[in-house]
């Protein structure tokens, strides 16, 4: 009696459900076909080539204006794709033909992407980095899991009898043609961590499309090319293996980076939220440093000192967030005023008395201004200006003797390294009167 047989009717059923909802080869286009279509969209010249071309220029422009919908059109454009599957087809089915045309369509693409965006932010007069551009200078894990997946949903549909959207939301949801964007602003701009950090991104997504096509042509069992020489068969499989390797295990160690950074830092973001709720101190600056084998959170504190005893005990909780072998660095007091002015100081004072006496005063006069909440842009001033140190910012209520209303303006104090040039901070305060959720803005530079 075979297995099937003496399973109970209900499992079988169950099974035979399963493998027929979740089977694809179902519906699966003939290999040939299949290896055609993306042989010939790895292809780079004549249109496909202008196609990039034009899909670069619209990309750069909504980067440049922050439009977020002229970024998609450009994506949906873009025939990036092809030759990233080609090279996950080539190593899946050892044609190492196909993927050494993969492999060199895909440098010639980057190429011409990178230096077309640079021209483009060369001659633009535009020259500030927008949101949508500064969104794509740091990889995060969600970057990772999107290329994977959306690899495996591209991939899926290419094999399929009848072609679907899938494709062009591939290609929208990896967003491939963005960081080349960014890395061409980087070049144009003379900033090397814009560029390094969008062509990081570029390669994690690429590589990740990649692995995605590799593992679903090997699960469809896509015949391998046959060689009628063996000792040639077994030395390109010997290069396929090597290949594959080289580009596997790196993508693996740099995924576990991202993911291991991103958990340390929202258990960071979770810890100083917690512990670090006082009545009369407050946390005006927090910065996260995470390395392989050192991790700090360095915490600038303003308002009554905080024990040692109190300190220590906090400390000891570091573990309870998963915060393992992390080093808490608070400056408090004379070493808090040496990183901050005076005028910072009295900014957060103010606030607190203000919040603490509009409850007394709500009865007596109209509500203040409703205080904005206002993100964490430190990671796009240090993308912006290496020079960067630290910076705080507030919402304050100013009340005219002459009136019960108040006018709220957000004061923001930065401080920098190097002093910035005149053009530089007026240029800082432009872009942060379109950056936080304020138009009154009084900006203290140190």
């Amino acid at each position: 009696m075979n297995r099937k047989s003496s399973e109970p009717r209900f499992i079988r059923l169950v099974r035979l459900t399963i493998e027929r909802r979740f089977n694809l080869h179902v519906e699966k286009a003939d290999e040939r076909e299949v290896i055609n279509a993306i042989r010939k969209n790895s292809e780079f010249k004549g249109a496909n080539l202008w196609t990039l071309i034009f899909a670069i220029f619209i990309a750069s422009i909504g980067l440049n204006v922050n439009s977020t919908a002229v970024i998609i059109g450009a994506m949906l454009i873009s025939p990036l794709m092809g030759p990233i599957m080609g090279i996950g087809l080539g190593m899946g089915i050892s044609d190492f033909d196909l993927l050494k045309k993969g492999g060199r369509n895909l440098l010639i693409a980057t190429v011409i992407s990178i230096i077309t965006s640079t021209v483009y932010f060369w001659l633009t007069p535009l020259h500030e980095a927008q949101s949508e551009l500064i969104s794509r200078t740091t990889p995060s894990v969600w970057d990772v899991f999107i290329a994977f997946f959306g690899g495996l949903a591209g991939i899926v549909a290419g094999t399929r009898q009848e072609k679907s959207n899938v494709i062009p939301g591939v290609a929208i949801a990896t967003a491939l043609m963005p960081p080349l964007c960014t890395a061409g602003f980087g070049l144009a701009n003379g900033n090397i961590f814009y560029f390094l950090g969008a062509i990081y991104l570029y390669f994690i997504n690429s590589v990740f499309i990649c692995i995605a096509t590799f593992l679903i042509v090997r699960f469809l069992k896509f015949r391998k090319r046959h060689f009628e020489d063996m000792q040639y068969g077994k030395k390109v499989s010997r290069y396929i293996l090597i290949i594959t390797t080289i580009t596997i295990v790196p993508s693996i160690y740099l995924a576990y980076r991202i993911v291991d950074k991103s958990i340390f830092e929202n258990n960071a973001q979770k810890f100083v939220r917690e512990e670090f709720n006082f009545k009369n101190t407050q946390v005006v600056n927090k910065n996260f440093l995470y390395q392989p084998d050192k991790k700090e959170i360095h915490l600038l504190l303003i308002g009554e000192d905080l024990k040692q005893n109190t300190l220590h005990s906090i400390t000891e909780k570091l573990d309870n967030y998963g915060l393992h072998n992390t080093q808490l660095v608070i400056k408090q007091g004379l070493n808090a005023k040496q990183e901050i002015d005076l005028s910072q100081i009295k900014a957060s004072i103010l606030e607190d008395v203000f919040k603490k006496d509009s409850t007394d005063r709500q009865a007596q006069t109209p509500p203040a201004p409703y205080l904005k909440h206002l993100p964490d842009i430190s990671a796009e001033l240090k993308a912006l200006y290496p020079n960067f140190r630290y910076y705080a910012a507030s919402d304050m209520v100013f009340h005219r003797g002459d009136t019960v209303s108040g006018d709220t303006i957000t004061v923001v104090v930065a401080s920098f390294a190097k002093g910035l040039k005149s053009d530089e901070r007026k240029k800082m305060e432009k872009w942060l009167k379109s950056r936080l959720p304020n138009d009154s803005i009084k900006v203290i530079f140190q």
